[in-house]
């Protein structure tokens, strides 16, 4: 059994992959960026995500797109608060914060946040793993090369599935460590996040690797430049490699999959979930 302690919720994570919808309020993210800067589309399009299918819904304020720039934390709240506060309540997915600060991820669990995925794995802001642990939030430690801005000048490693799966390892210690309660965290290997498209591939193919931390495993591949690199399809037309990928994935040890596209998402997941219960009842069948 493995559990996912997001404050007053527990996610059975083994039980079905999850989804986890992508809510970017801001101008500048890769692909939907401006769409739901105005907090009414925002809002509109969280319920919509909650009716397709989302488990969780995962609202950012700051771009974390390669060369992107940051924001102050006063245009961070005001973007993300009003939208989490209006969704709390009216949806039944899981609320999740989107951030590397600590101010803000607070101010969003004081309005309904039960999650805080944080790509910096709970670095960046030295007061950051004081508040979720005191709130006893979800977390999603994420692994990234440098920061957005300059993670793709150059990457390079020895091996990354093994420099990844020790990082994300000795944050979770650390953490836990200063009082972080270990169910409460999940793994990402930051795919894109100071990352070739080698490396990437060799990340995805190699998730039982981080799955051996016996956390549940996030991961976000939607709509990334890496897909338009292997398939020369732009942003606006990688809804199929994105699944493609989605199905691997959650074939190989992906518990939660990060996406644009909720609907066809859910879909994907429905299908590979029908056919494995088939192939379970059919193997008990022959034994």
């Amino acid at each position: 059994m493995l559990l996912w302690k997001c404050r007053d919720t527990v996610l059975r994570v083994d039980e079905r992959p999850l989804i986890m919808g992508i809510l970017n309020v801001t101008p500048d993210s890769f692909f939907d960026g401006g769409h739901y800067l105005d907090g009414n589309n925002a809002v509109t399009h969280g319920l919509q995500m909650a009716a397709e299918g989302a488990d969780i819904i995962d609202i950012g304020g700051e771009s974390t797109r390669p060369g992107a720039l940051g924001v102050s934390a006063e245009d961070e709240l005001e973007r993300v608060i009003p939208v989490i506060e209006e969704l709390t309540g009216k949806v039944n997915a899981v609320i999740s914060v989107d951030t590397m600060k600590a101010t803000v991820a607070r101010r969003a669990l004081e309005a309904g946040a039960r999650i805080v995925n944080d790509v910096s794995a709970l670095s960046h802001d030295p007061a950051m793993s004081d508040v979720v642990r005191e709130s006893g939030a979800g977390v999603v430690l994420m692994h990234m090369l440098g920061s957005p801005r300059i993670m793709q000048d150059d990457p390079r490693y020895e091996d990354v599935v093994g420099e990844v799966t020790d990082y994300l390892k000795s944050r979770v210690e650390y953490l836990c460590g200063k009082g972080l309660d270990r169910n409460t965290l999940a793994v990402d290997p930051g795919i894109g996040f100071g990352k070739t498209v080698q490396h990437n591939l060799e990340l995805l193919a190699n998730l039982d690797v981080p799955g051996a931390l016996g956390l549940p495993v996030v991961v976000g591949l939607s709509r990334k430049s890496f897909l338009g690199r292997l398939t020369g399809r732009g942003v606006e037309e990688r809804l199929v490699c994105g699944l493609a990928g989605l199905v691997f994935c959650i074939l190989n040890g992906a518990h939660v999959m990060r996406v644009h596209d909720v609907k066809e998402s859910w879909d994907a997941v429905q299908i590979v979930m029908a056919l494995n219960q088939e192939r379970k009842e059919k193997h008990v069948a022959v034994d």
